[in-house]
């Protein structure tokens, strides 16, 4: 990585490069990875396109990773943690978490000398057409702030309605069981997903309240049942609800679900280092927010019926490191069922099917979600609650959904599945605004998500049903890996720790199917993952 470059490499300015500098060489430039520098506090990336070169903002719009760390792959910069991307040609967004593109300077190459300005060029305000329709949005979380700003971004001039249940901005809920519940971030400072001004400037009418009834025939939607909003087009995207848990003295205070940042809030005020806090729940938020708690200094124990966590995902190999990790830093893995908790006001225990108590002052039920959809009428809803779409995230006449909620064939199969990730509901968004103004994109992007446990990043890249080998390269109990999932001569999946630039690539050649033999030139794996590891 180039960091503090000279301001100049040559004192000698053309008339020709008035206002730029001259800071790198061509031959300096990476084909496969953009060229850090700073020029007078501006932190600028180069990246070669073609024979040409371009300059743009070094940091990622979304949380601010550093771009020079991710990578550049057919067409696209992606950034090292998240995974947004962008076309290298002009910057413009093409994938989330981000919602706008990056800053482009000025830059000139002649011959092997690279000139930049410091002063960013400024896009063309672009006046959208007038516009009668209403298109109403259901849930301003990272899906509907996405959804919003694809619609403006797109050239929509009618009416944003966007309809947010919680008050403030839309925030970032992936931090809480990964920080805010270890103590290392307040809820207060959870990082928001856009700034203060961000609806205001797309003019996007945001209504706090919850929705009670959506009319699918009749296109009105219902809020607190005090006042309605009649839609040309809608987009539902709810999230889900945390799954409770209906046993026996489950109204006790120090019961808590996750989801929201007053549920993290209520969550601190209970914790005491030295407590007992029980997990129920192996999953995710489950773990992750194991680890956040031993974290604090709180004993844990983790309830579950199962003796591997994310052996469906991962396979009882990988899943097994997961595990040890965690009783490397003590957590007790206790198998069975919670069947009721134990106390007079408080909890003091969670009691087994077995009969088997586990002391408790603090328990977290992480059981998974179900998605928050009780509130439609006029279609009919999965078993699961989750809304059936099709590839362009339709559900019926007007009505579009994605996230949480959305049951989608992925490309390739013929049954309908969720996917609840974060990530995974800002790119259907994103193809459902586009489609809300008539155009007729498909969904068949790489599914993404990261996990956090003990200072440690897991990624995971697609979303592999099954798969026949896993090819290894590093070392999994030293969380310093990458683990490529095939099926014949095809990638489905990758799982990895600290190989952000590796997967910045991969995810985009996963776009149009990746090949082992490229994917292990890319990451040398070669050995074959036995049981256990």
């Amino acid at each position: 990585m180039q960091t503090d470059l000279p301001l100049e490499r040559s004192t000698a300015t053309p008339a020709a490069h008035r206002g730029m500098r001259q800071v790198a060489r061509w031959s300096e430039l990476k084909q496969d990875r953009p060229f850090r520098l700073e020029i007078g506090g501006s932190k600028i990336i180069l990246v070669r396109d073609g024979e040409e070169v371009r300059a743009f903002g070094a940091e990622c719009p979304h949380a601010g990773a550093p771009l020079d760390e991710g990578a550049v792959c057919q067409g696209r910069i992606v950034c090292p943690w998240h995974k947004a991307s962008f076309k290298v040609s002009d910057g413009a967004l093409l994938e989330p978490p981000a919602l706008n593109g990056l800053t482009c300077y000025p830059v000139h190459r002649e011959g092997e000398a690279i000139w930049v300005g410091t002063t960013p060029i400024v896009p063309p305000v672009k006046t959208p057409a007038p516009d009668r329709r209403v298109f109403a949005i259901v849930g301003a979380g990272a899906a509907g702030t996405c959804a919003a700003a694809t619609l403006r971004e797109a050239g929509f001039g009618g009416e944003i309605v966007l309809i947010a249940q919680e008050s403030g901005l839309p925030y970032d809920r992936t931090a809480l069981s990964k920080f805010v519940v270890a103590g290392e971030m307040s809820p207060e400072d959870v990082p928001t997903l856009c700034k203060r001004n961000f609806f205001a400037e797309r003019q996007v009418r945001v209504e706090k309240g919850t929705v009670t009834r959506l009319e699918v025939q009749h296109r009105t939607i219902e809020i607190d049942r005090q006042r309605s909003v009649k839609y040309d087009m809608a987009l539902v995207v709810p999230g889900g609800s945390p799954k409770k848990l209906s046993i026996p003295g489950s109204g006790l205070a120090g019961i808590h679900l996750l989801r929201t940042a007053p549920d993290a809030a209520a969550i601190l005020d209970d914790v005491e280092a030295g407590q007992r806090a029980v997990i129920i729940g192996s999953g995710f938020i489950g773990l992750e927010v194991a680890s956040a708690l031993r974290q604090q200094h709180l004993e844990v124990s983790v309830i579950t019926p199962e003796q591997i966590p994310f052996a469906k995902q991962f396979g009882p190999a990988l899943g097994g490191m997961f595990r040890r990790l965690h009783e490397k830093y003590q957590v007790k893995f206790v198998p069975g069922n919670a069947v009721r908790f134990e106390g007079d006001t408080a909890v003091t225990a969670v009691v087994l099917e077995n009969g088997e108590r586990i002391p408790a002052d603090l328990v977290v039920i992480g059981t998974g979600i179900e998605p928050a959809t009780a509130f439609i009428h006029g279609i009919a809803l999965r078993d699961d609650g989750g809304i059936a779409v099709d590839t362009g995230m339709r559900a019926a006449a007007g009505l579009f959904a994605a996230g949480d909620v959305a049951a989608y064939a992925p490309p390739g199969s013929a049954e309908l599945i969720r996917i609840e990730h974060w990530r995974v509901a800002q790119q259907q968004a994103r193809v459902a605004a586009h489609n809300m103004l008539g155009g007729d994109e498909t969904y068949g992007d790489v599914p993404f998500f990261w996990t956090y446990h003990y200072g440690k990043r897991f990624e995971y890249l697609g979303h592999a049903r099954h798969w026949e080998r896993i090819l290894i390269e590093g070392q999994p109990e030293q969380q310093d890996f990458i683990a490529l999932f095939t099926e014949g001569d095809a990638v489905v999946a990758v799982l990895a720790c600290g190989r952000e630039r590796e997967t910045a690539s991969l995810i985009t050649l996963m776009r149009d199917g990746l090949s082992v033999s490229r994917a292990k030139d890319i990451v040398g794996a070669t050995q074959t993952l036995g049981e256990p590891i």
